[in-house]
Formats: structure tokens, C-alpha cells, sequence
């Protein structure tokens, strides 16, 4: 595994008439991502201009970890679940600059 510390930036975008369905469903996430190995946070925030944005704010022990809760079974079971109720999904990964 890659040793470096990962910050992610995910920004969901649902569709208005999807919005709360979308937001309990990233509420869901939450509890087993915690459990998961090497997660060091899990953050979940709402754009206070555009309520149908959600953003997580993660931090990963290493990319390895990250690649590893984004093949689990609980993230595969949001992306069915929400398919048709999210317009985008942007992803950025970086990196403490030391």
C-alpha cells in the first residue's frame, strides 16, 4: 500500500426532486465507511447556495485504503440505489504538501 495520506473531495450533485432520497442515502455511507480500515474521516456537508450539492470531505491513511472502500459493498449498493437521482459526481483527490 501507498503510504501517503489521501484527502478526497466528492461532490454529488442530485436532482432537486431527489434531493432529500439523495441525502439520506450519503447519510447511510457514513457509519460503515467509519468502520472501514484506514478512514480517518468521513464528512458529509451542503452547499448553503445550492442545497441539491453534497460534498465529502474524506481523509484516507493511503490511496490503497481509499481503492479499497470504493470496491465495497456498501458503496455498491449507494450507486444503485441512487442511479437516476444524481446528476453528476466529482471526485478530487490531493495530497498534504509537507
Amino acid at each position: 500500500m501507498s503510504n501517503k495520506q489521501l484527502t478526497i473531495t466528492a461532490s454529488i450533485l442530485a436532482k432537486t426532486e431527489k434531493r432529500e432520497f439523495v441525502k439520506q442515502a450519503l447519510l447511510k455511507l457514513i457509519p460503515p465507511t467509519l468502520k472501514e480500515e484506514g478512514c480517518l474521516n468521513y464528512d458529509l456537508h451542503q452547499d448553503n447556495e445550492n442545497p441539491d450539492r453534497f460534498f465529502f470531505y474524506e481523509n484516507w491513511v493511503s490511496y490503497d485504503h481509499w481503492q479499497q472502500h470504493n470496491n465495497s459493498a456498501h458503496i455498491a449498493a449507494h450507486k444503485k440505489a441512487t442511479e437516476g437521482a444524481v446528476i453528476e459526481v466529482v471526485i478530487g483527490q490531493l495530497t498534504p504538501v509537507s
